[in-house]
């Protein structure tokens, strides 16, 4: 068995413990088709990007090939590269602006595709991070429906570091569920077996799966 098909797999059974409905994005950033293509053959459909011009180096011919698969942009979204991203992508963990929430209505109708979307929330508060604040979700969330009708599945965030994340796991699940929204994308190397157990649907692993980037 090949080594990232490996760590993919120890991942899995970890989680499966836990919830086995759970999807893992296996973050491909700074990996070249040759590191993904195991995984795909091995049946692995969700991957995960940073940046959008890197994502189409790799993943347009990697998609024309497998159908199946499924890319999430799991990095900040510049309102300029919507356009790229839109036909690319299926997922958007990272919506953090009206201004964003706007292009990406727009470049949607008029490439006819709705994608997936999850609402990036600044859960510890953090100025050097993206992210609506706790106190503005449930507004955003209503303006992003209703005026830009947006498909909104979840919220996604990326705790402190620093501190204990089950508290902010917990907050997130409590947010999502009181805007009744069926999926949760919180989880990343680090921590994604604290996520699961607080309800996380999407975890966002890439070292654990393709070790350490150069």
């Amino acid at each position: 068995m090949h080594d990232l098909t490996h760590n993919l797999l120890t991942v899995k059974n970890e989680l499966n413990i836990i919830n086995p409905k759970i999807n893992i994005i296996a973050v491909s950033k700074t990996f070249d088709s040759n590191k993904i293509r195991p995984l795909i053959t091995s049946g692995h459909i969700h991957f995960g990007e940073n940046k959008v011009q890197e994502a189409a180096g790799k993943w347009v011919s990697l998609k024309e090939q497998n159908k199946n698969l499924k890319l999430h942009m799991i990095g900040k979204l510049q309102t300029n590269k919507v356009k790229i991203a839109i036909p690319l992508f299926d997922y958007i963990h990272s919506l953090d602006s009206l201004k964003l929430a706007e292009k990406i209505s727009i470049e949607q109708k008029k490439k006819d595709k709705k994608l997936k979307i999850f609402i990036q929330v600044n859960i510890g508060n953090e100025h050097q991070k993206s992210g609506i604040d706790v106190k503005d979700v449930e507004e955003f969330y209503k303006t992003c429906f209703h005026r830009f009708n947006l498909d909104i599945i979840g919220l996604m965030c990326i705790p402190p570091n620093d501190e204990n994340v089950n508290k902010y796991f917990i907050q997130m699940k409590n947010l999502n569920d009181s805007l009744r929204l069926k999926e949760l994308s919180m989880g990343m190397s680090s921590d994604y077996l604290e996520a699961a157990k607080h309800g996380s649907t999407y975890v966002r692993v890439g070292s654990k799966i393709f070790g350490k980037r150069a």
